[in-house]
C-alpha cells in the first residue's frame, strides 16, 4: 500500500509538472504575453504639440534621381547633386540643366562664378555654365567630404572621415586643417559617430561647424579657433537625440538656425544663441527612421529640404 501510495503521488506530480509547462509556454506566445512595462516607446519622442509647428509644406518638387545627396542654392535657382550629376532647376522645380560628373557627389555649394562638388576625396570645381575649372586631390585615404561652404574666396570643407575641417584659397590650395580643439590637452575635438558633418557660414561672416557626437554647434575663426558654442543634448523636441546630431543646418536671412536631425527625422529651428523657436518638421512628416534631409533657405525665409527617400525637395513656409 505504501509504494502504491508513492506512485500515485509522482504521477500526480508529473502531471502537474506537465501542466506547470504548457501553461509557461502558451503564456510566451507573442499574443499571449503581458506589455512590458519597461519597452521603450517612441512615442513621446516623436509626438509634437501643434502649436510648436511654425512652419507649413507648401509644395514638392519630385527629381529625376535614384539617390539624390546634396543640395544648394543660388539666387533663384536649385542645385542638386547624386547619381554621379548635377542638376540645376528654378525654385519651381523646372529643370534648367544636368550636368555628368566623374565622381559620385556628395555635397554641392553654388556662388556667383564657381560651383563646387564634393565627393569623397575629391572637390570639383565648375564655371557657371557646367565646364570643369579643376579638380582638388589633396585629401586622405579616408576622407568623406560631407559640407562645403564659401566667403571671401576662401573655401572651407568638412571631412568626416578625417574629422577634420579645411580651409582652401578659391584657387585649391590646401591652407589649414583643424580638428575643433580647444587646447593642446584636449581629448577630443570633433566627434564623427557617422558620415554626417555640416559647416556653414552666416551672411555676416560667422562660422559655424556641427559637433554631431557632442550634439553641438560650434562657432570657429577662419583660421580654427574656437570663439563659442551651444548644444542641446537631450530627447525632447527643444534638443537633440540621437547618437550625432544635428546631422545639417543652415540659416535663415535673420541669422536663426534650421536644423536637421537623422533618425527620428525632424526640422527645426533656433536662435543664434541656442534658444529653441520651433518646428520646421515634426518627425510625422517623414517614414521611420530616413537620413536627415540636406537643408537651404531663400532670401525670403522658405525652408527647401531634400527628402533623399523620397526623392524630392520638399518647401515649407513660415505659417
Amino acid at each position: 500500500m505504501k509504494n502504491k501510495g508513492i506512485l500515485t503521488f509522482l504521477i500526480v506530480l508529473t502531471f502537474v509538472i506537465m501542466g506547470v509547462v504548457i501553461l509557461d509556454y502558451l503564456s510566451e506566445r507573442p499574443d499571449r504575453q503581458q506589455a512590458n512595462p519597461y519597452a521603450l516607446s517612441l512615442d513621446t519622442l516623436t509626438a509634437v504639440d501643434p502649436s510648436m509647428i511654425l512652419y507649413k509644406e507648401v509644395r514638392n518638387l519630385k527629381l529625376e534621381m535614384e539617390m539624390p545627396s546634396g543640395l544648394s542654392i543660388l539666387e533663384e535657382k536649385l542645385l542638386v547633386v547624386g547619381d554621379k550629376k548635377l542638376i540645376i532647376c528654378n525654385l519651381s522645380g523646372e529643370l534648367i540643366k544636368e550636368i555628368p560628373l566623374q565622381t559620385e557627389p556628395l555635397c554641392v555649394k553654388a556662388t556667383a562664378d564657381r560651383c563646387y562638388i564634393g565627393s569623397a576625396k575629391q572637390v570639383t570645381v565648375l564655371d557657371p555654365g557646367g565646364k570643369l575649372i579643376s579638380n582638388w586631390d589633396a585629401f586622405y585615404e579616408n576622407s568623406v567630404l560631407t559640407s562645403i561652404d564659401v566667403y571671401d574666396k576662401k573655401v572651407f570643407i568638412a571631412d568626416a572621415g578625417k574629422r577634420v575641417v579645411y580651409r582652401f584659397s578659391d584657387s585649391g590650395e590646401k591652407e589649414l586643417e583643424f580638428e575643433g580643439k580647444v587646447g593642446e590637452g584636449d581629448k577630443h575635438g570633433f566627434i564623427i559617430p557617422s558620415p554626417n558633418f555640416d559647416l556653414a557660414i552666416d551672411l555676416s561672416g560667422d562660422f559655424w561647424v556641427a559637433n554631431p557626437g557632442k550634439h553641438a554647434l560650434e562657432n570657429y575663426t577662419f583660421d580654427g579657433n574656437l570663439r563659442g558654442w551651444w548644444d542641446a543634448m537631450t530627447c525632447d523636441i527643444k534638443g537633440f537625440s540621437g547618437c550625432c546630431n544635428p546631422a545639417n543646418f543652415t540659416f535663415l536671412p535673420d541669422g536663426n538656425f534650421i536644423t536637421s536631425e537623422k533618425g527620428i527625422v525632424r526640422i527645426k529651428e533656433y536662435k543664434p544663441s541656442g534658444e529653441f523657436v520651433g518646428v520646421v518638421a515634426a518627425p510625422s512628416k517623414f517614414e521611420g527612421e530616413q537620413h536627415a534631409p540636406d537643408v537651404v533657405a531663400d532670401n525670403l525665409g522658405r525652408i527647401y529640404a531634400l527628402d533623399k527617400e523620397r526623392k524630392m525637395i520638399r518647401v515649407f513656409e513660415k505659417k
